[in-house]
């Protein structure tokens, strides 16, 4: 059964540890630049959802979370199209899209010279 958290703080596992579970911590904060703070303050960093009516907002809070994925207004969907990557210890490499298709290749070059 999906759990919503409230009256939580930064100091609980449910805000510093990736669940993978139907549950959410939601805590207030003073501003964005509090809130990145807090988000970049985890050893983990695969996913963060940012939730606003602000395109421009969104985009600027993301490129400054230390995550691979960034949502906004959703955190329901993936894209086959886009890589699906975490930074710290979340994991290493991408899946989904080109880029998790190449790290299961093996690229080989061949040098040939043709003699005439």
């Amino acid at each position: 059964m999906p759990q919503v958290l409230v009256g939580v703080d930064h100091t609980m596992r449910i805000m510093m540890e990736e669940s993978f579970g139907p549950v959410v911590g939601i805590m207030k904060v003073a501003s964005d630049e509090a809130a990145i703070e807090l988000m970049n303050d985890s050893p983990y960093g695969l996913t963060a959802s940012v939730w606003t009516e602000d395109v421009d907002a969104a985009e600027r809070i993301g490129d400054r979370i230390a995550t691979g994925t960034v949502f906004m207004n959703r955190c329901d969907y993936v894209d086959p199209a886009l890589a699906w990557t975490g930074v710290k210890d979340t994991g290493r490499g991408a899946s989904m899209s080109r880029l998790g298709f190449e790290a299961l290749t093996r690229p080989k070059s061949y040098h040939l010279r043709v003699e005439h």
